[in-house]
């Protein structure tokens, strides 16, 4: 991945092994998905997969465009009925929507992936991110605080979640999942099994990406295609 890349170009699965022999685990990875797009380990990583991977999923399905630009549009009352001030957050929100229109205006992967290169637009749109998921995390604060180790929801929100390059927690990505309610395949290279872990957020429900954890980033998987 070039140095100033944020998000890569699709490439190869053995890309991410150069120089390992395949474990029962790497091979299991390039049995099930034919390549990866790399994306920044800077502390951002979740966001920009995930926004990046459900943008790409929807590019050429013009419903489905419009459904989740009018979430992010819906998602704006969110953030105010948490408290945050609109001046706060305005140039996130309005940065975010002039991404999925340029993808409106123009379905194809360049464009997407030219947005999500330009640093400065890919952070306000992180940046948003992180503010919608502080928002859903504290408007439902009864639910979340059990799985919040800090001793204050409001503390851990303004601490890890809406400050940049904070990595992100199981806890953010369920409420990011909900509040925009798009469902996440997260397969995980961690711990001792043998065997990859699956884990689908919210359960049960028909994923729009696929991303891959490895020690504490996120990268977006694609599937082997089915014959």
């Amino acid at each position: 991945m070039e140095a100033d890349c944020v998000v890569s170009r699709r490439e190869d699965i053995s890309s991410l092994f150069p120089d390992q022999t395949p474990c029962a685990k790497l091979k299991d990875l390039s049995s099930q998905f034919s390549s990866v797009r790399k994306v920044r380990g800077d502390g951002n990583c979740f966001y920009r997969a995930f926004c990046f991977a459900h943008l790409e999923s929807v590019l050429h399905n013009a419903r489905a465009l419009q459904r989740f630009k009018d979430k992010i549009i819906q998602s704006s009352k969110v953030l105010s009925s948490a408290g945050f001030d609109e001046s706060f957050f305005n140039h996130h929100l309005n940065t975010l929507i002039d991404v999925v229109e340029q993808c409106q205006a123009d379905d194809h992967e360049d464009t997407l992936l030219r947005l999500f290169n330009e640093l400065s637009t890919s952070d306000s749109v992180v940046q948003y991110l992180r503010l919608l998921t502080s928002a859903h995390l504290q408007s439902h604060a009864d639910f979340f605080c059990n799985f919040v180790e800090a001793p204050d929801l409001h503390a851990y929100c303004h601490e890890e979640v809406e400050a940049m390059a904070m990595e992100c927690d199981h806890v953010d990505i369920l409420a990011l999942s909900q509040a925009l309610d798009i469902c996440i395949h997260i397969v995980s290279l961690e711990g001792d099994e043998q065997q990859l872990a699956h884990h689908i957020i919210p359960e049960g429900a028909e994923p729009s990406m696929c991303l891959l954890y490895q020690t504490s980033h996120y990268n977006i998987l694609y599937p082997q295609p089915q014959h």
